[in-house]
């Protein structure tokens, strides 16, 4: 007999559908998987059989089992097409006629015990199902809390082979799981701690409070020692807590990529990566023989750390040129053409020398002339000039080291930081951004308007200074960042100041 069961194929972060046909004939007796599938396909042969065997089953030994992966001009990878296959062989060889799974899609990776385990891109599968209209989305039990966040579908959590054959037959019905809710309460990211334990560095602490209030890149700068990569991973204990669509989108990265965290579904805090600098091209921005996201993607909405920058390859450091500008990152391979989201606040940190104390004013640089010019060209003009605020940590002078007194705390910051986005998310409720950063020029023609005096104060610096058509828009995003902090709707020439003084390092 002919079966079809409908499964799914993970492709970057979309999904397309794969039909599982099955034919079974009585003609000489064997066994074939076609429609390009992967080893851990190829494999499944031998899982699906002892599965039968371990579920009580007698498998279809008399005759010859096709199986077609359709459209076969799909390259199918990983386990998840075990249980498609398995109920579709089973519904081959039953007598019965009634049994309608057309409105049904299932996946999930077959145990020689019959038991199902876990599989990545679930949350993915979920909402490409809930939107093609399917009914019901059988899966395994371990990954049903992920898929219950996706609404319009009736999720069925299987625990076995065997389970799932009852419910067909009526036996023992697979009851739906009750939608779990995001709970958008969750306590917030903190590295190392609270602002108010750093001493000192109060120019750097606004900087990255308005870094982010406006998710916009930053590069620290100064000697050993004198707290560049503290700032850094204190950082997220300043960023607002993740709206339900940026959860959905992290979560879908994650899930992908086989990251998720054994004890929850989602993930509700921001992310916080700091890959080490011997880092590849395509650990950084993804890719592989079937591409997975990378670095950038899976700091999506979150903070990319790049601790002690210049020692980069330059030529993985110039892959971020692309992404930092559209906040994607496509990454072209002979099986097709996947896009990834990369939407992420940039931290880097760096010496200013390869001794690190060519800006300190208590400990002599060693470093010749050459050994400077060449350290610095490291990083090229265009990545810095991607790069939105540029700022020298100093060293921290002993008197206040010593001090018992406390800075501004990081709940404090992050009151005005929350608040500035409330007026960014406002703002651009019915465009598909979400922070001042990511605005293109129609949206700063629209949303930031600018006085005379301000004006004539950005022509100046711009002659002065020789700022690129970049670093001008670039300013004008980081000054209508600063307005919102001061609950400002129009942009002053003080504004546009503050935010000028953090880009004259980078030219």
């Amino acid at each position: 007999m002919f079966t079809t069961i409908h499964s799914a194929a993970v492709l970057g972060l979309e999904c397309t559908t794969i039909d599982v046909e099955v034919d079974i004939a009585g003609a000489w007796p064997g066994y074939h998987i076609v429609g390009l599938p992967d080893t851990a396909i190829q494999e499944a042969k031998e899982r699906i059989r002892t599965a039968w065997k371990n579920s009580g089953l007698q498998f279809p030994n008399n005759g010859r089992v096709v199986v077609n992966l359709a459209p076969a001009d799909i390259r199918k990878e990983g386990s998840l097409y075990d249980l498609p296959m398995a109920v579709g062989m089973y519904c081959a060889t039953t007598k019965q006629s009634d049994i309608d799974l057309s409105d049904c899609l299932f996946v999930g990776e077959l145990a020689l015990d019959g038991t199902l385990r876990h599989t990545n891109g679930i949350l993915p599968i979920a909402i490409f199902a809930a939107e093609q209209g399917y009914k019901h989305l059988f899966l395994p039990l371990v990954n049903a809390t992920e898929a219950g966040l996706v609404e319009h579908i009736r999720i069925h959590p299987v625990a076995s082979f065997r389970h799932v054959i009852d419910h067909i037959e009526q036996v023992s019905i697979i009851p739906p799981l009750e939608p779990s809710p995001l709970a958008l309460d969750a306590p917030l990211l903190s590295i190392d701690g609270d602002m108010a334990y750093i001493k000192g560095q109060e120019f750097a602490k606004r900087a990255l409070e308005i870094a982010a209030s406006g998710a916009h890149n930053i590069l620290l700068s100064g000697p050993p020692g004198s707290g560049k990569t503290l700032l850094a991973r204190t950082f997220p204990s300043l960023l607002p807590s993740m709206t339900a669509k940026e959860i959905i989108e992290v979560t879908k990265i994650y899930s992908v990529a086989g990251l998720l965290p054994k004890n929850k579904p989602y993930i509700n805090q921001r992310p916080f990566r700091s890959p080490h600098h011997s880092a590849s091209g395509v650990a950084l921005v993804g890719g592989g023989k079937y591409p997975k996201p990378g670095e950038i993607s899976l700091a999506h909405r979150g903070v990319l750390f790049l601790d002690e920058f210049p020692e980069f390859p330059r030529v993985v450091l110039e892959n971020l040129r692309q992404p930092l500008e559209d906040g994607v990152v496509t990454i072209s391979r002979a099986q097709g053409t996947l896009s990834f989201p990369a939407r992420f606040t940039l931290i880097a940190s760096q010496n200013p020398c390869p001794c690190g104390y060519a800006t300190d004013p208590e400990k002599p640089c060693v470093c010749s002339p050459e050994q400077k010019h060449r350290y610095q060209k490291k990083i090229s003009g265009p990545l810095l000039d991607r790069i939105d605020l540029h700022v020298d940590v100093p060293r921290v002078q002993f008197e206040k080291l010593h001090t018992v007194a406390l800075s501004e705390s990081s709940a404090l910051v992050r009151e005005r930081v929350e608040a500035a986005r409330e007026r960014q998310r406002k703002r651009f409720a019915s465009l598909p951004i979400a922070t001042n950063s990511e605005m293109g020029n129609k949206e700063i023609r629209e949303f930031c308007p600018l006085t005379d005096d301000t004006i004539e104060l950005l022509r100046t610096a711009t002659k002065q200074m020789g700022f690129s058509a970049r670093s001008f828009f670039r300013i004008i995003k980081m000054a209508r960042t600063i307005a919102d902090l001061d609950r400002d709707d129009r942009i002053h020439p003080h504004h546009v100041a503050e935010a000028i003084q953090y880009r004259a390092r980078a030219e």
